[in-house]
């Protein structure tokens, strides 16, 4: 049996590397452009691709691709078509529940951040410009006391509820808009009898923070657009660590420039590495580059599970961390 070789779109951290270089030849190539990773995946030199979110694998790449699996280093795997990826006995995995804290602990950071302006005040005190405390300085939005709206009700929605409660917020959620399905108190566990399903509609109206967590999906693209933010309380806030398409970026600049809603925290955006230029000038806008994992016992937890379906995937076997068609 020849020994395997796996394509690293990016470094990650230990024991990942560790974890392949065991297991075959690990052949990390920093920063490829898409001509580059097509002509990889399809020249036959690698049996598995460990690869980020950023790098895309559609139906016509993976009809002509010779590799046995694709290992995203994320829990989301929108840029691999799956069902193509099936059809062409080219297995997928992610890296599911070690990083819903992290992501949980960021969508809370911002929504503190957006709805107390601490971006803003910070930038306030850098600048030289606090000569000392007055009444109406850098007023934010109420916490304790608001309703907090979850979009999509998965695990990381759960992680932030259990947060939220614990500022005394109240909180609402829909399941999986735009549709939805009813949530029995079982699949709640111990959020039973303290979170409440509510219409989307309903959430978008009467929700004071609005914070998504759904995958991004046909339906989910632009869940968020002019007519949802027009919805929206003029005090809201809209936190968004789930994926950056799921908000149309230019519909929420001219929402947050009109004050159609309060302050936005965005942790993820609709053409990344790019951000809508006109969110950069906004001081009610608090960005953060995509940093919803970056804790060290998260990305070292990403890095081995990533690693172990790979290294599965070389084998022929079924990966610990599978994405099913």
């Amino acid at each position: 049996m020849s020994t395997p070789r796996f394509l690293v779109t990016q470094e990650i951290p230990e024991p990942g590397p560790s974890i392949l270089r065991e297991a075959g030849e690990v052949d990390v190539r920093q920063g490829m452009s898409a001509e580059e990773l097509a002509a990889a995946v399809t020249s036959g030199d690698y049996d598995v691709v460990l690869a980020q979110v950023s790098d895309r694998f559609d139906a016509q790449l993976l009809a002509e691709a010779r590799i046995k699996g694709i290992a995203n280093y994320a829990v989301g795997y929108n840029n691999v078509d799956v069902p193509a990826a099936a059809e062409h006995g080219i297995a997928v995995g992610n890296t599911p529940d070690v990083l819903n804290d992290a992501t949980a602990n960021v969508a809370m950071l911002l929504l503190l951040g957006a709805g107390r302006r601490a971006h803003e005040a910070s930038e306030y005190l850098r600048e030289g410009r606090f000569t000392g405390l007055h009444p109406d300085l850098l007023v934010g939005q109420d916490v304790t006391g608001a309703t907090l709206g979850i979009a999509g009700m998965g695990r990381i929605g759960k992680a932030v509820a259990h947060r939220a409660l614990g500022f005394g917020m109240r909180v609402v959620f829909t399941q999986r808009p735009p549709r939805d399905r009813e949530v029995s108190q079982d699949e709640l566990g111990d959020l039973a009898g303290r979170v409440t399903q509510v219409p989307w509609d309903e959430l978008v109206e009467t929700s004071d923070f609005l914070s998504l967590h759904v995958p991004l999906t046909e339906d989910t693209t632009h869940l968020v657009d002019a007519d949802v933010l027009r919805r929206m309380k003029s005090t809201a806030v809209l936190v968004n660590t789930a994926r950056g398409p799921v908000v149309d970026e230019k519909a929420l600049a001219h929402a947050l420039r009109e004050g159609e809603i309060f302050a936005a925290g965005l942790d993820v955006f609709e053409n990344e590495p790019a951000v809508e230029p006109e969110l950069l000038e906004l001081p009610n806008a608090f960005l953060l580059p995509h940093v919803g994992s970056a804790e060290v016992g998260t990305r070292a937890g990403m890095a081995r599970m990533a690693a172990e379906n790979a290294v599965a995937m070389a084998r022929g076997e079924k990966p610990p961390y599978p994405v099913e068609a």
